[in-house]
């Protein structure tokens, strides 16, 4: 596949008049359903709402599948978060969907006890990168006490140092507002 470079996209659109800008917009929006999400947040702001829940579901079917046991495709629930994230700019959302990633995984390795490396790797990362998100955002204030009781759950039940991962992030992030 061939890189297309922003200028070639610029010098491409440059030369159409506005009614063909229109139907190229309208021909990817019926085609592609990311960019039909895309324009549905933008032009009315309650389904936002609705995309949020839609990609929770993709992030909590990877840890509760609606039959059988776990698949644990974090490629599939990662993607789902970048997917809102190029979906949506509401900042709170994102967080609420990262961390809703790692609530589903803490929630799952307590259900059906040690897992492996990998997994606690993942939750680790993702409960790291939301906290650090959070931060920069300026929401510590509105997910602090939800990081904590991740935090929390785990202790002195789950192995691999699970807990004492999310101990250093939540430290990292949100101790001093504890104080």
């Amino acid at each position: 596949m061939v890189n297309t470079k922003v200028s070639e996209l610029k010098k491409y659109l440059s030369i159409k008049g506005s009614q063909e800008l229109r139907n190229e917009i309208l021909e990817l929006f019926k085609l592609f359903p990311t960019v039909k999400e895309y324009y549905s947040a933008k032009l009315n702001p309650c389904s936002e709402t609705e995309l949020l829940e839609k990609y929770k579901k993709i992030v909590k079917n990877e840890f509760y599948p609606d039959r059988g046991f776990p698949k644990w495709r974090y490629s599939i629930a990662k993607k789902a978060i970048t997917d809102f994230k190029r979906i949506s700019r509401n900042s709170r959302d994102l967080a609420d969907l990262m961390l809703a990633y790692v609530e589903s995984g803490v929630d799952c390795t307590m259900e059906y006890g040690d897992i492996d490396e990998n997994f606690y790797y993942n939750m680790e990362t993702m409960y790291d990168k939301a906290a650090a998100y959070i931060s920069k955002n300026n929401l510590e204030e509105k997910f602090r006490e939800r990081c904590k009781k991740i935090m929390l759950r785990p202790s002195g039940v789950v192995g691999w140092g699970f807990s004492e991962a999310l101990s250093e992030t939540y430290d990292k992030y949100f101790a001093y507002l504890d104080i």
